[in-house]
Formats: structure tokens, C-alpha cells, sequence
């Protein structure tokens, strides 16, 4: 399994339920890299999106503990364990986590493999991603020339667990 997220300097990640801020190349990454795959986030998550809609072109899995959440076009589990038996059906390079904090906190034991987006500046911000700078499981595999968006300076990482 794989997780995908945009990050500040801080490893945070969100405010009020929404994207600390929007940079086009990253969304084109995520886009990129998510499309024709199995995309696993929480309730919070996929009611964040335009429409509270899942994502397009995509296979979308629901982690909540509101076990009569329902919703066209995705499919929810009411725990990890049960999320994991689903999951079987897949190939694990096609399973990506795009959030949000508790999603990610209680997938992150089970990826490989983690698409970060740094951005290198600090947000105000209420919800966190660990900082796998920190973790010794995790190892920094890959990371792109620095990118800029106006003022923004930003790169494409990979983590890859050790």
C-alpha cells in the first residue's frame, strides 16, 4: 500500500478540513498518480471534495467508524482490519491513502511506500502527518529539484519504508 499527501514545513497537512493551500503541479501529480487506482481516505476526506463527490476515474474506499455511512460510488468499511480484507482484492502498488490525519496515522504501519509533498513553508494549521523525517522506518528514496509555485518552494519526495 502506498500513501500520497502534501506537507508543510511542520508535516502539517490541513485546517478546518480543507488543503493548506492548492498548487496546480501538485494536484496534476496527485491526479498522475492516483487515477485508474484505488484511492482509501476517511469521511472527512471525501466530504471535502467539490460536491462531497468521490474522485473520478477512481475505486473509492471509506474508512469510518459510521457504520451506516452510505454514498454513490464508494464503498465504506467500518474498521482497519475490515479495510484490509477488502483491500486483498488489489494489487498493493494500486492502493493509495489520500487522508486525512486519522486515516493516515492508522494506515501508515501497513505502506510501503509514501508520495510527499513538501512544502517549505509553515501553515496554520489543526491536523498533522508524521514526520517520517523522524521515523527510523521510513528512509527518503527520491526527491525532485526544488519547484516553485509564485513564492511557494515545494518538492516531490519519496519515502520508502525501510
Amino acid at each position: 500500500m502506498n500513501l500520497i499527501v502534501a506537507v508543510d514545513k511542520n508535516w502539517a497537512i490541513g485546517k478546518d478540513n480543507k488543503l493548506l493551500v492548492s498548487i496546480p503541479a501538485d494536484m496534476k501529480y496527485f491526479r498522475e498518480m492516483t487515477t485508474g487506482k484505488v484511492v482509501v481516505m476517511g469521511r472527512k476526506t471525501l466530504e471535502s471534495f467539490p460536491g462531497g463527490k468521490p474522485l473520478a476515474n477512481r475505486t473509492n474506499l471509506v474508512l469510518t467508524t459510521d457504520s451506516s455511512y452510505q454514498k454513490e460510488g464508494i464503498t465504506t468499511f467500518a474498521s482497519v482490519q475490515e479495510l484490509l480484507e477488502g483491500l486483498k482484492e488489489y494489487a498493493r502498488d494500486e492502493v493509495f491513502v489520500i487522508g486525512g490525519e486519522s486515516v493516515y496515522k492508522e494506515l501508515l504501519p501497513y505502506c510501503q511506500k509514501a508520495y510527499v509533498t513538501k512544502i517549505d513553508l509553515g501553515y496554520d494549521a489543526d491536523t498533522y502527518f508524521p514526520n517520517l523525517d523522524e521515523d527510523k522506518e521510513w528512509k527518503l528514496t527520491k526527491i525532485s529539484d526544488e519547484q516553485t509555485y509564485f513564492d511557494l518552494e515545494y518538492v516531490f519526495s519519496i519515502y520508502e519504508r525501510v
